[in-house]
């Protein structure tokens, strides 16, 4: 969950390890649509944030028929085309801040459990940002920023390049729009695979649960927040904290 250089397809594990992208959550709006559940079989190497390689863009006419399995969901929070409150960060969160996209996290010390910022030098390569979680030197969650990943045009498509990173062997429970402070337009996907037990993760075919909340910043830039954690590990309460602190840049 914390490698310079992750694994691709279907030997990353949790993030900064993980192949493509990945991370986890679980959000309640007024409205929700998500897509059915659906095991991935695709090859392609997952999201560079968690992972190694970059996604590339996609076809129109590709775009076209894969957006059409994207439903929308209302969320909270955001600035464009809103009107939430900004991030917020809980008392005694630190916050990981890139020039697109900032998000809060329990600092390790503050209560049941908590991360540390990897340095440039531990986290990978491809992540702008990242903080870990561990338990007797094994990572139990992974929370990572990557800026750029991907060439899009729309939250949309970002959210397609980021399932297509997600690593082989996982399980998308949704993909739904979502608001974050900064931005009215942004998707979250919520998925689930298992750990390779490989490199400080979990135990192999350790239950990890992942979201990732992707859009584009005031660049026009793609960023992906991703949150990587074993199964029981991170309470609902914080994943949403973490979820709603979230502010693009």
């Amino acid at each position: 969950m914390t490698q310079k250089d992750a694994p691709t397809g279907a030997d990353a594990t949790i993030p900064g390890k993980l192949p493509a992208t990945g991370h986890q959550g679980r959000q309640e709006p007024a409205a929700m649509t998500s897509t059915p559940t659906t095991t991935r079989t695709s090859t392609r190497a997952p999201l560079a944030a968690h992972g190694t390689g970059r996604v590339p863009p996609r076809s129109g006419a590709v775009l076209a028929g894969l957006c059409a399995a994207v439903l929308a969901l209302s969320g909270c929070g955001g600035q464009k085309g809103g009107s939430p409150a900004a991030g917020s960060v809980p008392d005694g969160w630190g916050t990981l801040a890139t020039s697109g996209v900032s998000v809060s996290y329990p600092k390790a010390g503050s209560g049941s459990g908590g991360y540390t910022v990897q340095t440039a030098g531990e986290r990978s390569k491809y992540n702008a940002a990242a903080a870990e979680r561990t338990e007797h030197g094994v990572t139990v969650s992974l929370i990572t920023i990557q800026l750029g990943f991907t060439r899009a045009d729309t939250a949309e498509d970002a959210a397609i390049a980021a399932e297509a990173g997600i690593q082989l062997g996982s399980t998308i429970r949704s993909t739904r729009k979502v608001k974050l402070a900064g931005t009215g337009d942004a998707r979250r996907i919520d998925f689930e695979f298992g750990s390779t037990g490989e490199d400080r993760t979990p135990p192999k075919g350790t239950r990890i649960e992942g979201v990732i909340l992707t859009g584009l910043d005031s660049k026009d830039r793609t960023f992906a927040v991703r949150v990587d954690a074993r199964k029981g590990t991170l309470p609902d309460a914080d994943l949403k904290r973490i979820v709603d602190s979230i502010e693009v840049h």
